[in-house]
């Protein structure tokens, strides 16, 4: 009989870790379809290539649409990245340290842009900026629509990371004669690096592929990556789609890679 219980285990183990690996192979198989595409030498995207060639993403980099887009998206995207390393941090500390009894209903409003649908994010603030008489002319109204939308993850890191953090450090430098600032600056700010550049790097990613916010709050004449690739698919159907879409994955994996390497990502505690 434990000779059969084993079996049936082993049977088991098996059957899960095969359908694990074919959620994985469902959810990765259209990723690299897509940087499959985008080495197609035919003129169409179609599957099984025509050969083998980088031609496409010459083609995307010689576009000056798809630079001007991609200029802007990385623009937008840095300064609600450094923004919210700003704000983010703050609002964390705010409510790790000094917000009592109104920590759980403060932190559920740091992280509403989460749990609202985007597009209703993005018809509120347009609302909004036409009230105040802005409107969409400037780039305001999509900076700020791209820093809300990126904020809570940098104050679900950095508020991850002051969780872990232990305390009595901050006061054997006090105690030392270290001043609020230096204290912060010496012994806090690294602690909390970790999270502060998980959560900076996953604001930018969150920025740079974000559509909705930017289809409705962007400034005429200027289009970020996704609304510029929307608006060629409407008219052309070439690799070069492919080829936007691959930068766009290889921004998402370089990221992910980089809080590897910087803070491990079983270092992540949400």
């Amino acid at each position: 009989m434990t000779a059969a219980s084993g079996v049936r285990r082993t049977l088991w183990d098996r059957l899960f870790l095969a359908l694990v690996a074919a959620i994985y192979i469902f959810l990765m198989f259209p990723i690299v379809l897509v940087v499959v595409l985008s080495l197609n030498s035919g003129e169409f995207l179609a599957f099984p290539l025509e050969g083998v060639s980088l031609r496409w993403f010459g083609a995307l980099f010689g576009n000056q649409r798809f630079l001007a887009a991609l200029i802007y998206s990385v623009q937008i995207a840095a300064v609600a990245t450094v923004v919210n390393a700003v704000f983010g941090t703050l609002a964390a500390l705010y409510v790790a340290r000094f917000a009592g009894r109104w920590r759980d209903r403060l932190r559920t409003l740091m992280t509403s842009p989460l749990l609202i649908p985007e597009i209703l994010t993005a018809i509120a603030l347009l609302f909004y900026f036409y009230e105040l008489g802005i409107g969409t002319r400037y780039s305001l109204a999509i900076q700020m629509g791209h820093i809300v939308i990126t904020f809570p993850y940098v104050f679900l890191n950095v508020s991850a990371a002051l969780f872990n953090f232990d305390r009595s450090q901050e006061e054997a430098a006090r105690s030392l004669g270290a001043g609020p600032w230096m204290t912060f600056r010496r012994v806090t700010l690294p602690a909390i690096k970790p999270g502060l550049i998980t959560g900076g790097l996953f604001a930018f990613v969150i920025s740079f592929d974000v559509f909705n916010i930017s289809l409705l709050l962007k400034a005429l004449g200027h289009n970020t990556m996704p609304l510029e690739l929307f608006d060629y698919l409407r008219f052309n159907f070439d690799p070069t789609a492919a080829a936007v879409a691959s930068l766009s994955i290889f921004v998402t994996f370089g990221a992910i890679f980089l809080i590897d390497r910087t803070v491990g990502l079983r270092s992540l505690r949400f």
